[in-house]
């Protein structure tokens, strides 16, 4: 019997038909690492996965891998489901994957985990960014479910706490793939439109999967972004979520971010009225300090006898007179006494004093002194001063003769 010749192309379909009516390979769970593992523009997922004894070629088509809540990476294990089939034109089999979730955890878990630090590295969380929460608001914006218990809460905590507080509810899905977007969307409007002086964003207690929606990236962003400050209140006491982290304030449950949110009327009545109090105990304690330091005024011998003041300002005037009567004799005097040395230094040192020992002082006729017989000649004409008087005098003789005679005097 003649052997069939099949082409390429007919055995790779007859493999795949034999691959595609095996019952255990139409929806096989494999478990193993990722490798090589690429994201193509198209929005389908190629990547190996391995074990130390094999590896398989997979691909996750864009529909499948859309509905990823994780973040693939290499060296990730992992637990797929999908079939195995060939495809004919490479003459390849491959695991066409549907899902994918990490082993040992939830793929939640994982991207929790991953968004976290994601957020995390780019500042998203830092505490330098949050801001304070208002002490006295006059309106808060509540973003949440209006069919929910947690909504209700809130308002009834809100109105027991403080009542003046205007409440504004912005409705909005809490669960789904559509209540990201809207949470994201009314907490852009409340900050926007300064709805509220505080938001409070969050729901009630659920499971991971309800509670995912405060996990959602673009709800972090939102929160981030908002310049009106912003409480998370998701779940319960342990329930921990993105919004937890962003947020200004993170509260346990929804009705503790209604107490954090506004004060206690009862406690403002309080230090009110203790604040009234220390008012009027202050106020009672000037008012008497003031009626003591009235009454002591009151017992002055100015308000007593109206006249006593003017009389005591006037003998202090007098006494002021009479010190600056003082000051300026004792002044006066100084001076003259400084006036009578100069007086007398200078009398000292007069020519007339000279004059007065019995010296003479000639000048010529123009009224040049004359200090040596060279400034005169003979049958010149000078005047003599004396200590007392003077009179005028002819040379006759020149002064060098004069002075050869000693003892001679009164000659010029």
């Amino acid at each position: 019997m003649e052997n069939h010749i099949f082409t390429v192309t007919e055995v790779n379909n007859l493999v795949k038909r034999l691959l595609d009516n095996e019952p255990m390979l139409q929806n096989v769970c494999v478990r193993g690492e990722l490798s090589n593992y690429k994201m193509y523009p198209s929005g389908h997922h190629y990547f190996t996965l391995k074990d130390p004894e094999g590896a398989i070629r997979c691909v996750m088509f864009k529909g499948s891998a859309m509905k990823l809540r994780f973040r693939p990476e290499n060296g990730m294990k992992v637990v797929v489901t999908g079939r195995v089939t060939v495809f004919p034109r490479d003459g390849a089999y491959q695991l066409y994957c549907n899902t994918m979730i990490p082993e040992g955890v939830g793929d939640l878990a994982v991207a929790f985990e991953q968004l976290k630090a994601k957020l995390y590295a780019e500042g998203l969380f830092d505490s330098d960014h949050k801001k304070p929460l208002p002490p006295y608001p006059e309106k808060i914006a509540i973003v949440t479910s209006s069919a929910g218990a947690a909504v209700h809460d809130m308002i009834r905590i809100l109105r027991r706490r403080y009542p003046i507080a205007k409440v504004i509810l912005l409705p909005v899905r809490v669960q789904g793939v559509e209540a990201p977007p809207e949470i994201a969307g009314a907490i852009r409007y409340a900050d926007k439109w300064h709805i509220g002086d505080v938001i409070i964003t969050g729901r009630g207690g659920g499971s991971i999967e309800d509670l995912w929606a405060f996990n959602d990236e673009r709800v972090a962003r939102a929160i981030y972004q908002c310049e009106t400050p912003i409480i998370s209140a998701v779940g319960h006491e342990p329930d921990v979520t993105i919004s937890d982290f962003v947020a200004d304030a993170r509260a346990s449950t929804p009705s503790n971010a209604a107490e954090i949110a506004v004060p206690d009327q009862g406690e403002l009545l309080r230090w009110l009225r203790g604040a009234g109090e220390r008012m009027e105990q202050n106020e009672t304690a000037r008012l008497e300090t003031l009626r003591q330091r009235l009454e002591t005024l009151a017992k002055k011998r100015c308000m007593t006898d109206q006249l006593a003041y003017v009389q005591d300002k006037r003998m202090e005037l007098i006494h002021v007179q009479q010190r600056l009567g003082d000051l300026a004799a004792g002044h006066l005097a100084k001076k003259k006494q400084g006036f009578s040395a100069l007086a007398a230094s200078l009398d000292a040192m007069s020519p007339l004093k000279v004059l007065g020992r019995g010296y003479a002082m000639a000048q010529s006729g123009d009224g040049t002194i004359l200090k040596s017989w060279r400034d005169v000649t003979v049958g010149e004409q000078v005047s003599v001063m004396l200590g007392e008087g003077g009179f005028t005098a002819t040379v006759d003789k020149p002064l060098e003769e004069v002075t050869k005679h000693a003892g001679t005097k009164g000659h010029i």
